[in-house]
């Protein structure tokens, strides 16, 4: 008789019905250890089906949050759908590199032995910062100094990776290390260098309301990291600010 393990008979208990489907991924990451800060992917711990119910049990707390902020959603028509569709964006659009697996990247060998300067970019990236959920946009540049030993992928497949790293509540020093984490990982360069430029609407939009202020922020890895004028190459070249 084939026996059940300890996870599938807990979510199929008759007492787990009741149960936010927020609260069973919870405990699941807490049960295997994993950190679930507002810049984490936790698609491995979100079962078939349970984003959808996890789209309901949000829109019924952002319906609290208008309700607790006295807007009169029963009746005016601007907002009575707001709720839905604020849960929407936040779980399938803005935040979706929270929620889904990242993008499926082919990789290829380097057969011709590429190592010379490669850069990406303008790539634009959309994001929020975590601490108001206030829009973060701005543009990226990916320098890449590969080897005989470094997979090769496609130029579109560095914006699917940053999108997907983007697209969760995030501050921009962390973003970019984790771009620089992820492609470092999937290529194996002997050198790898990212730039960022971005206008942060938590200023722009509330406190000091300085529309023209960006943050620029940098990541050099290997030989971009050792080597001053290879560095100096990369950043000469990126044309910021136009």
């Amino acid at each position: 008789m084939l026996m059940k393990s300890p996870q599938s008979m807990n979510d199929d208990a008759p007492h787990d019905e009741g149960t936010p489907v927020s609260v069973k991924i919870r405990e699941r990451l807490q049960a295997a250890r994993r950190r679930f800060h507002s810049n984490d992917n936790i698609a491995d711990f979100i079962q078939p089906g349970e984003l959808e119910a996890l789209l309901d049990e949000v829109t019924e707390k952002m319906q609290g949050v208008l309700d607790s902020m006295v807007i009169d959603t029963a009746n005016d028509h601007n907002t009575e759908d707001t709720a839905r569709r604020v849960a929407k964006m936040y779980l399938k659009e803005v935040f979706a590199g929270r929620y889904v697996k990242g993008p499926s990247i082919t990789e290829f060998p380097n057969a011709e032995h590429l190592n010379e300067l490669m850069i990406v970019g303008p790539i634009t990236v959309r994001s929020a910062c975590s601490h108001h959920f206030c829009p973060v946009i701005g543009k990226i540049w990916i320098g890449v100094m590969p080897n005989e030993h470094t997979n090769v992928i496609g130029l579109s497949k560095y914006a699917r990776l940053a999108e997907w790293i983007m697209g969760r509540p995030q501050i921009q020093e962390e973003a970019v290390v984790q771009l620089a984490d992820l492609i470092q990982e999937k290529t194996q360069p002997d050198g790898l260098a990212i730039v960022m430029e971005a206008s942060h609407y938590c200023m722009a939009w509330r406190g000091v309301k300085d529309m023209d202020s960006k943050m620029i922020n940098s990541v050099m890895r290997g030989v971009f990291l050792k080597d001053s004028n290879l560095r100096r190459e990369f950043l000469s070249l990126i044309p910021r600010g136009k």
